[in-house]
């Protein structure tokens, strides 16, 4: 495995709590005096997903990537409601007070599940404050079943995929080891037939971690998804990004939400490109990233932090179980 799709070794973890006493992985990478990025990730992956992206933008920015619960090192809910779009708004705030001082924003970024995560937070006053921008990256707001085409809709009618779709999300089958059928499989569903052997095994190590009983209720979730009004109450400047060929959540969603946002800064296709994007075009998504930041971000972020005190000060007085790290 190339530098890329290796783990970075972030300069420090803390722990995060939500609403609900769910202890929450965070780790921050890059600058602790740039412009803050937080990154939220998708179904069954983890903080691992944003190595390429990290190791892009690191020099410029202070990252902040955490693990969704019930996944990577985040705790796992202990009840059936623990499972839900209401907490994965909980989560992104608690996260958001850990590591912004009052008065501090940060660009949003979230993939899949994780664009999901900032729809369902968007009219929750503590996430409004600290929000300059969002970028949502392969995701949808609703109907994700309808719409999928891991079972191509030219061979199968309407039914039966919906019925194939929901299995999919909803199993609690184990994946097992990562085979070369595996990584045949998650390429020909989640990723482009342009994706390398490197970039499969790299989302294949990612998404098989994740435990099957975690994976189901997540995906249960999502078979029933409906955010479309949180999406209308998103309004900070968002983009909206996309790969021509995504099956899990193609590019119909993507120009819904464009049309829906109340301040769409623009819809980029990725032609070619599948379901993953961050790691199939990591430098599209870092192009995206870095234009929002300019644009939302920056002169923001240096306005505010002439009257507040560093982020390195303030997470650690605001946070639960911190660790330093070195880089």
């Amino acid at each position: 495995m190339s530098l890329p799709y290796e783990a970075a070794q972030p300069r420090r973890v803390l722990t995060a709590v939500s609403a609900d006493g769910t202890h929450l992985h965070v780790e921050e990478y890059g600058r602790s005096d740039g412009p803050t990025v937080v990154l939220a990730h998708g179904w069954t992956c983890s903080t691992l997903f944003w190595a390429p992206i990290v190791r892009a933008l690191s020099s410029d920015f202070r990252l902040i990537a955490y693990d969704q619960r019930g996944h990577g090192l985040s705790a796992a809910p202990a009840t059936r409601e623990g499972y839900g779009t209401g907490v994965l708004a909980d989560d992104l705030q608690a996260v958001l007070e850990a590591v912004l001082p009052d008065g501090e924003s940060a660009l949003l970024v979230g993939h899949s599940m994780g664009g999901m995560t900032i729809m369902a937070a968007a009219d929750r006053q503590a996430v409004r404050a600290r929000t300059a921008a969002a970028l949502l990256v392969s995701t949808g707001s609703s109907r994700l079943l309808g719409s999928t085409q891991v079972l191509p809709p030219r061979l199968s009618a309407r039914w039966l995929r919906r019925a194939f779709h929901r299995q999919l999300l909803v199993s609690r089958l184990p994946l097992g080891p990562v085979t070369p059928v595996a990584k045949a499989a998650l390429k020909y569903g989640v990723m482009s037939p342009g994706s390398t052997a490197e970039q499969v095994a790299f989302c294949a190590r990612i998404v098989h971690a994740c435990k099957a009983r975690q994976r189901s209720a997540w995906g249960k979730v999502l078979a029933v998804l409906d955010l479309d009004a949180e999406l209308a109450a998103l309004t900070v400047p968002t983009g909206v990004l996309v790969g021509t060929v995504d099956k899990l959540t193609p590019k119909v969603h993507a120009h819904r939400m464009a049309a829906a946002l109340p301040h769409c800064t623009g819809l980029t296709e990725l032609p070619g490109r599948g379901h993953m994007t961050p790691v199939e075009d990591t430098p599209a998504v870092e192009a995206a990233i870095r234009a929002l930041a300019a644009d939302h971000l920056v002169a923001r972020d240096a306005a505010s932090r002439g009257a507040t005190t560093s982020p390195a000060a303030t997470v650690g007085e605001q946070t639960v179980g911190e660790q330093e790290k070195s880089a």
